[in-house]
């Protein structure tokens, strides 16, 4: 049980530090390849919060724990949510006031539904997987159009990707850490799912509850720490957009992979629970998000939290199912 503590606490870190590297050298390549910044904060960026769901999720599937792979993905949207937002709204309100962000909530909201009605027979199959990962590459596109159709100096979360993007790095050096990212993000993956399911069974835990909790939790948490340094920075939006567009993400690609990869049934608590859960929170967030105020305040921070550890102490109560 230490050793396995022991090695999954490697293998998050490793996971997180891999990710971090392969976007890191991704977008730098990419800039110096003539690609537009707002282009690549859109995409790259945007993407590399999810990179340690997506292979977490993958290897899951490859080891044919497929509910591990499904509960990451709606335990790391409510994590996202509930948990990412509402501790940073916590330590500071978060004002919205990006047109890119008030556009992709109801997005968000469109794509969670999506979710549950691929979900609604207790199923994941090959064809639904295909389904979700076209769904992802029209995302990709739209999301292309609309961020070459702003104006980067009229909108502040456009203005704060481009703001993130590396310069004056070189091509071998970006190379060397896009391969570094390639190499050791699939050993972490490994590392965190084998030892993850090593403790969760030990504890009594099922498939699902190990992704919900444990999974999902920890590779949310840099998320946490990017979203925390930006608001202190007056990053609001990129804190609200980076969770927005991973939850996208999460349903599209993290949950398509997959599905495709090994097909199967589902436990019903996807859809009795844990479903209705995620679609929840994803509610309350555009209500305050939406609302007159434009603005996530301390009190509504405080409701998330409440919510996400609600939450976790029920899995946690119950953590067979």
């Amino acid at each position: 049980m230490l050793v396995a503590t022991s090695l999954l606490i490697v293998g998050l870190i490793l996971l997180v530090w891999s990710a971090d590297k392969l976007v890191f050298g991704s977008a730098a390549l990419a800039r110096n390849m003539g690609i537009s910044p707002l282009v690549i904060g859109m995409t790259i960026l945007a993407m590399g919060s999810s990179a340690p769901e997506m292979m977490v999720s993958a290897t899951a599937a490859l080891d044919g724990n497929t509910d591990t792979a499904v509960g990451n993905v709606i335990g790391s949207n409510i994590a996202n949510i509930a948990f990412i937002l509402g501790v940073t709204a916590l330590v500071k309100p978060l004002a919205i006031s990006s047109a890119v962000v008030r556009r992709e909530l109801p997005l968000m909201l469109a794509v969670t539904v999506l979710s549950g009605l691929l979900l609604w027979n207790n199923f994941l199959g090959f064809y639904e997987g295909v389904l979700l990962l076209l769904f992802f590459a029209a995302f990709l596109i739209i999301m292309l159009k609309v961020s070459r159709s702003e104006q980067p100096n009229g909108d502040p979360l456009l203005e704060e990707h481009e703001a993130e993007i590396p310069q004056g790095v070189s091509n071998g050096k970006a190379a060397f850490w896009v391969v570094v990212g390639l190499i050791f993000l699939p050993i972490a993956a490994s590392l965190l799912v084998d030892n993850a399911v090593i403790i969760a069974r030990a504890l009594g835990m099922s498939d699902l509850v190990i992704g919900l909790t444990i999974i999902a939790v920890g590779t949310s948490l840099p998320e946490l720490a990017a979203s925390l340094a930006g608001v202190l920075k007056g990053e609001d939006d990129m804190a609200v957009g980076n969770v927005i567009g991973s939850n996208v993400f999460n349903i599209l690609a993290v949950m398509g992979l997959p599905a495709i990869i090994n097909p199967s049934a589902l436990s019903p608590l996807v859809m009795e629970r844990d479903f209705w859960v995620m679609l929840a929170v994803s509610l309350l967030l555009a209500f305050m998000a939406l609302g007159k105020s434009r603005r996530i305040s301390r009190l509504e921070g405080g409701i998330l939290v409440l919510c996400f550890i609600g939450y976790i102490a029920y899995l946690l109560m119950n953590m067979a199912a």
